[in-house]
């Protein structure tokens, strides 16, 4: 099979993307690993399909990891996702909504960058029991659509983010599936800075936006920063993470904003 396909960015987050609407395209877990393979296929951190929705909204987001495993949710990739699928249409809506396993999210294009309505988060839990013991720093979990583990640290650009973020991956308080871990400094009380350990590619990402929405979180809830806070990534880029909190930490109306870019489109042999 001839695939056509497209390769986008949000904040460093690779994807290849592709059109499924018509379900036409049936891909093995090997498959997608291969195209997400950077040495022998296209190379990525993911695979997203664009399907037809089922529960009234727009389309549906499929979002596989670079080793083949669908996952429920991802916020750059949904940020992606949202971009490519206003551009399938002559009218280029503004605002373009889709199911995922974590809940129906909205895209909204505000000039070169997407904001996602991201699910409310849930399983919330400071200080965690996962004592690691090269980290040297509490570890605070959250799902914000996928699971993450959250430290802060003070040697963040010399952190061995692979050692550490392997450890929590695989602790056993996150077995059997494991979980994502993010590790952040503070830069100021409504900017920090993070580097993420992403399970399914099983190493570090230029960016993760669900890490990014959970690492703020986090953040508020040590320093009570206020919303938005700006979060810079492994990739160069400042995104902005919005939220509010009700009562018993309870966060709603959590969005991410930031860059969605076309890099370019092409074709593979299946």
């Amino acid at each position: 099979m001839l695939l056509q396909f497209n390769k986008m960015n949000g904040a460093g987050n690779d994807f290849v993307v592709i059109d499924n609407r018509d379900l036409g395209i049936n891909l093995s877990k090997s498959e997608i690993e291969a195209l997400c393979d950077r040495h022998r296929g296209i190379g990525a951190d993911g695979l997203l399909a664009v399907e037809p929705a089922e529960q009234g909204a727009d389309y549906k987001f499929r979002y596989y990891n670079a080793d083949g495993g669908e996952a429920e949710m991802c916020g750059n990739g949904a940020r992606c996702f949202g971009r490519y699928v206003a551009n399938l249409t002559e009218e280029k809506p503004t605002t373009v909504s889709f199911e995922t396993i974590a809940g129906t999210l909205t895209a909204e294009m505000i000039g070169d960058d997407v904001r996602i309505a991201m699910s409310d988060p849930f399983d919330l839990e400071m200080n965690a029991d996962c004592n690691i013991e090269s980290l040297g720093a509490a570890v605070h979990v959250v799902n914000t659509g996928v699971p993450h583990a959250v430290a802060f640290v003070d040697n963040l650009p010399e952190l061995d983010v692979i050692k550490n973020g392997a450890a929590i991956r695989y602790h056993q308080r996150f077995s059997p599936k494991g979980t994502n871990a993010n590790f952040a400094t503070v830069i100021d009380n409504d900017h920090i800075a993070i580097r993420t350990y992403e399970r399914g590619v099983e190493g570090e990402t230029l960016a993760c936006g669900t890490g990014m929405c959970a690492a703020a979180i986090i953040h508020h809830l040590l320093t009570d920063a206020p919303s938005p806070v700006k979060v810079d990534v492994a990739g160069g880029d400042t995104l902005e993470i919005g939220f509010e909190k009700g009562a018993d930490n309870q966060f709603t109306n959590v969005t991410l904003c930031g860059p969605a870019d076309f890099v370019f489109q092409g074709s593979i042999q299946v």
